[in-house]
C-alpha cells in the first residue's frame, strides 16, 4: 500500500476508536442516569449521514457521518453543537439532561475524558504485557548522539554521551529527555571519553521550536538485520549481520552516514566495506534510483546492551497506570511551549497528525500512538473552553458553588462563542500543514 494512504488509514483507525471510546463515555453515564440520548454518530453528518439505523425500542439512532471531525451523542435536553433550541424552549422533561442534579449532569460530562484516558492506560498495558519494555541506556549508546544544526549552536556535538541534567540522571531518551534538557541550566556530557557540560539558555525549547530542526537521535552503525532477496545486497552476496563501514574508502560511522553516501551514489556501482564476523570483507554493489540496496536494518535496541522488562497480565496493569499518568503529565507540561509564538507556528492538523504514523504497518507503533492520542484527547477536551467538554464542566462547577445556574441563553452564546474558536483553531492549525506543504 502507497505510504500516504497507509497513514491516512491508521489516521482514520485510530481517531475512529478514541472518537467512539470518547463518546461512550458520554453515552455510559448518560444512560446510567436515565437520561434520553437521541443520536450516537460516528463524525459529523451534516445534511445527510453515510449510514444510520435505530434500533427497535430505542431512543437511540447510531450513525456514521461522512465528515471527520470527530463525533457526538446528542443528548436530550443539552446544550451541545446541535443547537436544538426548539427542545430547549420546552418545559424540561424528567428524562432531559437538564433535569439532572449538577453532580449527575458533571458526571456525564466527564464521561468522555475519563474513558479516553482509561483507554490510554489499557493499551499502555497491554503495550507492555505484549512487547515489554525494551529500551537503550543512553550510556551503553558507545557511538553517542546525531545532533540537530540547533543543538550544535549551543554546544553539543554529534557522538556526545547524555548523562545528567543539573536536576537528574538522564537514563534513556525519549519524548520527556527533551522538556527535561531544555528546561535544565547545564547537562553533563561525555565527549571523546572526557566529562564535559553544555549550558542551556533560557529559551533553548522556543529555538527548536522555531527552527523546527528536533534535537537529537541516538546514533547507531548499519547492521544488516536481513538482505531482501532479489535487491541489489541480496545479489552482491550480504549477509545478516554483515556492519557496513566505509563507502568507496569513505568511513561511515553510522546507519544515517550510509543513508546519505547511498543516496549521492543512487544508481552508480560502489565499493562497499563491512565487517563479517570480525574480518573485513568488501563488495561491489550499485545502489537503486532511490539510493536503497534492499536490506532490512538493525535498529538500536538490537545493535547495543538494551534494558528489557516484562510483565505479567496482572504487572501490566499498574505499570499501564504509571506510564499514562507519566504521559499526561509531561503533556500537560509541554502545552506551556504552545501558547508562544513559536508554539503556534508549529500547530499542525490532520497532516501532522498522519505524518507521525509508521509508513509501514507496525501493530506496536500503531497502538503507542493511538494510546498518546488518547492522552492528547481527554487532556484537550476538559480544557475549560467553551463547545468543549470542560467549558460544560466549569458551567457545572460554578453552579455547585455559586448554587447558581446559568440561564440557557447565556450558554447558548457560550456554545456559539466556542464553536466558533475551535472551528478558527482548526483552519489555523491545517493551514500550518498547507503551508509548510506548499513551502517547504
Amino acid at each position: 500500500m502507497n505510504p500516504i494512504f497507509l497513514k491516512a488509514f491508521q489516521l482514520i483507525l485510530s481517531l475512529s476508536i478514541l472518537i467512539i471510546v470518547h463518546e461512550f463515555g458520554h453515552f455510559m453515564f448518560a444512560r446510567l442516569f436515565k437520561v434520553r440520548v437521541e443520536k450516537f454518530y460516528l463524525f459529523f453528518n451534516p445534511w445527510f449521514s453515510l449510514f444510520k439505523f435505530k434500533p427497535k425500542n430505542s431512543d437511540t439512532e447510531y450513525g456514521i457521518g461522512w465528515l471527520p471531525l470527530g463525533g457526538y451523542v446528542k443528548i436530550a435536553g443539552m446544550i451541545d453543537e446541535s443547537m436544538d433550541k426548539e427542545q430547549l424552549a420546552k418545559p424540561a422533561e424528567p428524562w432531559e439532561f437538564r433535569a439532572k442534579p449538577a453532580g449527575q449532569r458533571l458526571l456525564i460530562m466527564v464521561g468522555g475524558v475519563l474513558m479516553n484516558f482509561i483507554l490510554a492506560i489499557f493499551i499502555y498495558s497491554m503495550i507492555l504485557f505484549t512487547w515489554g519494555d525494551k529500551y537503550v541506556p543512553l550510556k551503553n549508546a558507545t557511538l553517542g548522539m546525531e545532533f540537530s544544526e540547533t543543538a550544535q549552536k549551543i554546544g553539543f556535538k554529534d557522538g556526545d554521551i547524555l548523562l545528567r541534567t543539573d536536576k537528574e540522571e538522564l537514563d534513556r531518551f525519549n519524548e520527556n529527555t527533551l522538556r527535561r534538557i531544555a528546561e535544565s541550566k547545564e547537562v553533563a556530557i561525555l565527549r571523546d571519553g572526557q566529562p564535559a557540560f553544555v549550558t542551556i539558555p533560557a529559551n533553548f525549547m522556543k529555538q527548536l521550536i522555531s527552527e523546527k530542526k528536533g534535537f537529537a537521535s541516538i546514533r547507531f552503525p548499519m547492521v544488516v538485520k536481513k538482505p531482501i532477496e532479489g535487491k541489489p545486497a541480496s545479489k552482491a552476496g550480504m549477509l545478516a549481520n554483515d556492519s557496513l563501514i566505509a563507502i568507496n574508502g569513505a568511513t561511515t560511522l553510522t546507519a544515517v552516514d550510509v543513508m546519505e553516501s547511498l543516496s549521492k551514489n543512487a544508481g552508480k556501482e560502489i565499493n562497499l566495506a563491512f565487517y563479517r564476523d570480525g574480518a573485513l570483507d568488501s563488495c561491489k554493489i550499485t545502489p537503486d534510483a532511490t539510493g536503497k540496496i534492499g536490506i532490512e536494518i538493525k535498529n538500536e535496541t538490537e545493535i547495543y546492551t538494551s534494558k528489557v522488562s516484562s510483565y505479567s497480565f496482572l504487572n501490566s496493569f499498574p505499570a499501564g497506570v504509571t506510564k499514562g499518568v507519566d504521559k499526561l503529565t509531561n503533556y500537560a507540561g509541554s502545552m506551556k511551549y504552545v501558547f508562544t509564538k513559536e508554539g503556534a507556528s508549529s500547530l499542525g492538523g490532520f497532516g501532522t497528525l498522519g505524518s507521525i504514523f509508521p509508513s509501514e504497518w507496525n501493530w506496536l507503533g500503531f497502538w503507542e500512538i493511538t494510546a498518546f492520542l488518547s492522552i492528547i484527547l481527554a487532556f484537550m477536551n476538559i480544557l475549560p473552553i467553551p463547545a468543549l467538554d470542560g467549558g460544560h464542566v466549569l458551567f457545572v462547577l460554578y453552579e455547585l458553588v455559586t448554587r447558581r445556574k446559568p440561564s440557557e441563553k447565556f450558554l447558548e452564546y457560550a456554545q456559539m462563542g466556542g464553536m466558533i474558536l475551535l472551528f478558527g483553531l482548526l483552519l489555523f492549525a491545517n493551514g500550518n500543514d498547507l503551508f509548510r506543504f506548499l513551502f517547504k
